[in-house]
């Protein structure tokens, strides 16, 4: 059982893993390369270490210690007393949830190897903002959708923002990148995919028509924000999907869209 040590000088390197959480720049950097990932808040920890990720360290305000004592009792990791104040010196924010914990993140699997099981799968291209890719995680976990795969300049699924935003599916729900993307797109086709890329083209056909061919296994592709997906996604893709809209709004954004796309495409 981890035994909580006070700390309280907000330098101490023992709290290294949790210095300048908002600066995302410096954390895009140093979280990758040094293994490891944020996750914030009970239910967000709980579900990091179910999925089987190993904790590194616990921060915790005091009056988190019997919410988060059975984590505590089974945690062979540091665990890091400190007060509110102190928490928001280090991580440059008021971490209201009270409770962080530093994660090692896992060697992220083969796609091959996620496609060989699933039936249907999210491709997020060029997607940068973390909170629409956490959103995109928990609407496919909450929808049906096997595993999520990501371009190789998709948003970090686990930097912290993304983690909360999509309530750890994150963490339960397959993902990883695909390395030579679109080229990569080919590899969706080799295991019996269908591609379907959503834009806004006369050449595309509705949701309710992709749906109706409820083909055997589907990959729904996604573009960034703004833009959309890349000429080459595009010219990859075997179809191309529009959501028919109303009172002259042309597009949702892309979180809500893969909301819609997953559910009218499920069972």
């Amino acid at each position: 059982m981890a035994v909580p040590q006070s700390v309280t000088d907000p330098g101490d390197p023992r709290l290294h893993d949790y210095t300048d959480l908002t600066d995302v720049a410096l954390r895009r950097r140093r979280e990758p390369a040094e293994g490891l990932f944020i996750a914030e808040g009970e239910k967000v920890i709980r579900r990091a270490v179910e999925a089987g990720y190993t904790l590194r360290s616990l921060l915790l305000s005091e009056k988190w210690l019997d919410v988060m004592a059975d984590v505590i009792e089974a945690a062979d990791a540091p665990v890091h007393l400190v007060t509110p104040e102190l928490a928001e010196q280090v991580t440059g924010y008021h971490v209201h949830r009270g409770a962080l914990a530093a994660m090692e993140r896992k060697p992220l699997p083969d796609p091959a190897d996620i496609l060989t099981t699933a039936r249907r799968v999210a491709v997020l291209e060029d997607i940068v903002d973390h909170a629409n890719v956490g959103a995109a995680f928990r609407n496919a976990a909450a929808l049906g959708v096997d595993a999520v795969l990501l371009s190789p300049r998709c948003a970090d699924p686990l930097y912290r923002r993304a983690v909360k935003v999509s309530m750890g599916a994150v963490l339960q729900l397959p993902w990883t990148r695909l390395p030579d993307w679109p080229a990569d797109a080919g590899l969706l086709g080799r295991h019996g995919f269908l591609t379907a890329a959503f834009c806004l083209n006369d050449r595309s056909i509705t949701l309710d028509e992709l749906a109706a061919r409820r083909p055997e296994k589907l990959a729904l592709m996604f573009g960034t924000e703004g833009d959309g997906l890349t000429p080459g996604a595009l010219a990859a893709a075997d179809t191309w999907v529009r959501i028919p809209m109303d009172a002259g709004i042309d597009s949702l954004n892309v979180a809500a869209a893969s909301a819609v796309a997953f559910y009218a495409t499920r069972g």
